[in-house]
């Protein structure tokens, strides 16, 4: 099964497709399913852009609001997870998950789902210390503070992933987990990103949450995104009790600009006898059935419960008997239901509304399921103001109970997460201070290369390299490296200049330098890069001046 992994989206799907369309015709190969790894940026109308944490001046449509409407349909299934650039009332809707377009699927806060016998697990959002212990407790209209904090990670996610016992395939999560760059090219990353050099010997860059994901699960694939470079590692976990050790080969990509390694096709086996559509999975159904009185939508801090002692109940994983309870449930029939409707109406360019206030509307497919499996629609609970909700809302964080009159968890007590000891990322990237800096220092690199390159001049690898493990386990085989067929990054324009061809020379040259044998990899162009003379409104950001951006507050450091 050919499965493509996105990077950073930006919104940009008609020019991810097109480059998916591009590469099935050149390398003769069909694209079963797209991954995207967050900043997918599902906005329908003008109302989601105010939802969105990016500079007002660049809250620009893009193509999403075409798949909504019906203009569109994607060629090819594809599931997202969220980032940090996100239209959040959107993906709010959808907690546990479910289509923001005609196939087009969204994995929820956390979500576990299966595609011809894979399993595709995901967590969306960022992690930031001070919102990880809180509930989700933010709802439209956004201020300034819950703007930002709507798509920080929560520990009540990463507790429910934590209860999966079965092998997990796939994973994807927005920022990187914590110390995955010790397990790949170090020095090449440190080439490509300087900045980023003091929290990696210090191992504070990534999310520590994550980290734990990965040492639990450890999937067969990891794919992330946000730090906006191609990065490669594999990882050899220690032995599970008399198991066989896992190995993870985690993969990072770029955003979807001109001249970026954003896009990349793997190979995986899928199993013979499964399902051709998207299915749910048993057992994270049946996590969330028993997690369910665990949900939070207060900001007071709270940990989920321990074998502390402290807690009648803290073993939440998945028993065979309650797996058979969400298959009785769903009447014997995992597949999820094809019932994407609009909620809000889509952007219409001959009828702009810019004064359109953000949607706060509850979504029929989480109304469908949590009536299917005995879920709360918080969100909905939270626009209605019911007398639940205003129950949840009151807990001032202390000793909780569930309706068993269960101890289901406590504020006060130390959290077994690394929330507030930790190094914890604060790192200032260049290329992520804001969405539209990022996008004017990359117009002011690539102006040179603005005419594109000529199809017959793209080179592509048959497979990705990766690089021996570092780590005290025995080495990989070469028979464990990704099979990768070849990465693509943007539609290529027609010509190709001389220019633009001595720009590529040296964008490889430090590839070259670790590995002489590597097959150039053309970092292709598109119709949008400006012309060498012309110059935009904004301000662009210089290689020489990114130094005065280390001292930028931790807020920023997010974008």
């Amino acid at each position: 099964m050919k499965i493509a992994v996105e990077g950073c989206c930006h919104g940009e799907l008609d020019k991810i497709y097109e480059t998916i369309g591009y590469l099935e015709k050149k390398e003769g190969v069909k694209v079963d399913l797209l991954l995207c790894c967050g900043d997918f940026q599902a906005v329908r109308n003008e109302g989601d852009m105010k939802c969105m944490a990016v500079p007002a001046k660049y809250r620009t449509m893009q193509t999403f609001y075409k798949y909504y409407s019906g203009e569109k349909k994607a060629p090819v299934l594809t599931i997202f997870i969220g980032g940090n650039h996100e239209a959040s009332n959107h993906l709010q809707e959808l907690p546990y998950g479910g289509w923001v377009a005609p196939n087009i699927y969204y994995l929820g806060y956390a979500g576990v789902v299966r595609y011809k016998g894979i399993r595709i697990g995901g967590l969306s959002g960022i992690f930031k210390s001070r919102d990880y212990r809180r509930g989700h407790h933010e709802f439209p209209p956004y201020n300034p503070d819950t703007l930002r904090s709507v798509y920080h990670i929560r520990n009540i996610e990463v507790f429910k992933l934590k209860q999966i016992q079965m092998p997990i395939d796939i994973f994807m999560s927005h920022d990187w987990p914590r110390g995955i760059y010790y397990y790949g090219r170090t020095e090449e990353l440190l080439r490509k990103k300087k900045f980023l050099r003091q929290e990696v010997e210090s191992n504070s860059l990534g999310s520590p949450a994550a980290e734990e994901l990965l040492a639990h699960l450890q999937p067969s694939y990891w794919f992330s995104a946000h730090l906006h470079v191609k990065f490669a590692a594999v990882m050899q976990h220690p032995p599970k009790a008399n198991a066989a050790p896992r190995v993870t080969k985690f993969l990072s990509l770029d955003k979807c600009l001109p001249y970026r390694e954003f896009l990349q096709i793997v190979d995986v086996p899928e199993r013979p006898g499964s399902s051709d559509g998207l299915e749910y999975d048993p057992e994270w159904l049946a996590i969330l059935k028993a997690t369910n009185s665990l949900q939070r939508t207060t900001a007071h801090p709270w940990n989920p419960p321990e074998n502390n002692g402290l807690h009648e109940r803290w073993d939440f994983r998945a028993s065979e008997a309650a797996m058979m309870q969400v298959m009785e449930d769903l009447s014997g029939e995992l597949a999820v239901p094809d019932n994407f409707s609009q909620t809000v109406p889509a952007y219409d360019p001959s009828r702009p509304q810019h004064n359109a206030a953000p949607a706060c509307s509850t979504n029929p497919q989480t109304t469908e399921l949590c009536a299917t499996l005995g879920l709360t629609d918080l969100y909905a609970h939270f626009g209605q103001g019911g007398d639940e909700m205003r129950r949840i809302q009151g807990s001032t964080g202390g000793e909780e109970d569930d309706e068993d009159g269960q101890s289901v968890g406590s504020a006060d007590e130390p959290s077994e997460y690394p929330t507030d000891t930790s190094g914890l990322s604060s790192s200032v990237n260049p290329d992520e201070i804001t969405i539209e800096e990022e996008w004017e220092e990359e117009e002011e690199e690539d102006k040179s290369n603005s005419k594109g390159a000529n199809l017959s001049d793209v080179h592509t690898p048959s497979r990705l390299v990766l690089p021996t493990p570092k780590s005290d386990a025995s080495p990989v085989p070469l028979s464990l490296l990704m099979n990768l067929p070849p990465p693509a990054h943007s539609t290529p324009a027609v010509a190709r200049t001389q220019e633009g061809a001595g720009r590529e020379e040296r964008c490889e040259e430090e590839d070259d330098d670790e590995d002489a044998s590597a097959v150039r990899i053309l970092k292709r162009s598109s119709d949008e890069a400006q012309a060498p003379d012309s110059r935009g409104t904004t301000p662009r950001i210089k290689r020489r001046n990114q130094v005065i951006y280390t001292t930028v507050e931790d807020e920023e450091g997010e974008d």
